[in-house]
């Protein structure tokens, strides 16, 4: 664990755990002026959702995909991204309180081969763009957290800037906090504003913006973030590790004391041990 602070890895071994082959997936979006009611849908029925679902909230400019209407192409909407790896055919009895009865802009939750949907987003986050993300804990989306990003999404800088909500929970919060470098184990939620850009010229601006948005989403949060979604390097440490930190950085010391493993989320090496 703890991201790439002690090595290169040369080889991996997976644990495979039966899947599918099919799997009912996909987003469904809708209106920015349903958003708050449909969050608040979101936060009620997801915690409660069965271990075979997992869904995202994804505030975003709407792509010109042939699921919604032309007139939407470019406005901002909400979107769930849904996955449920139980039977398929149930699996919209499952998601749908997620929407609250707002009626969706677009559809396009379908049974799709597990390959299919691991892949589905790909294309959304290619390489090559410019990209600051950051990320922020929180115990629940309360009617301030959602007010807040609902209010943020109109002023996002660029087309592919967007407003994760990461739901966790499930089988994450099994595992101790001190069993692995990851110690947010008992977090529900996770926000991550984050924005996309091409031209070195619009740095300022748009650094500016997911500066601003994330200082007003820090006022609904408690410490901490996953360490994937921390785009800074420097004095991050304590933020994606907690408590974990001290024996992390024993580690540090062990295999990697001169810190040659540092363009990252740096664990220093401890000093003595």
């Amino acid at each position: 664990g703890g991201s790439g602070n002690f090595g290169i890895a040369t080889a991996f071994t997976f644990h495979l755990h039966p899947i599918g082959p099919d799997v009912l997936f996909g987003p469904t979006f809708f209106a920015l002026e349903d958003a708050s009611h449909v969050l608040a849908a979101y936060a009620r029925a997801s915690i409660d959702l069965p271990r075979e679902a997992s869904v995202w909230a994804n505030i975003m400019t709407a792509p010109p995909v042939p699921i919604l209407p032309e007139p939407v192409h470019g406005t901002k909407v909400l979107n769930l991204v849904q996955c449920f790896n139980g039977d398929p055919d149930q699996g919209r009895d499952v998601l749908t309180p997620l929407y609250g009865g707002a009626k969706p802009l677009g559809d396009g939750l379908a049974r799709r081969p597990y390959t299919e949907a691991q892949s589905f987003l790909d294309a959304a986050y290619d390489k090559g763009a410019r990209n600051y993300w950051r990320a922020h804990n929180h115990t629940a989306l309360t009617p301030e957290l959602i007010n807040t990003l609902v209010d943020l999404a109109p002023s996002m800088p660029t087309p592919a800037s967007e407003i994760l909500i990461v739901q966790l929970g499930g089988a994450i919060a099994d595992v101790p906090a001190d069993a692995t470098a990851f110690p947010h184990r008992d977090v529900p939620f996770v926000s991550t504003p984050g924005v996309r850009w091409e031209d070195a010229e619009d740095d300022a601006p748009v650094i500016n913006w997911l500066q601003a948005a994330s200082a007003r989403l820090a006022e609904h949060a408690i410490p901490g973030a996953y360490v994937n979604f921390i785009t800074e390097t420097a004095g991050t440490g304590a933020v994606a590790y907690g408590a974990n930190l001290g024996r992390l950085s024993e580690i540090k010391r062990l295999y990697d004391p001169g810190n040659l493993f540092r363009a990252n989320q740096n664990i220093a090496p401890s000093a003595e041990g």
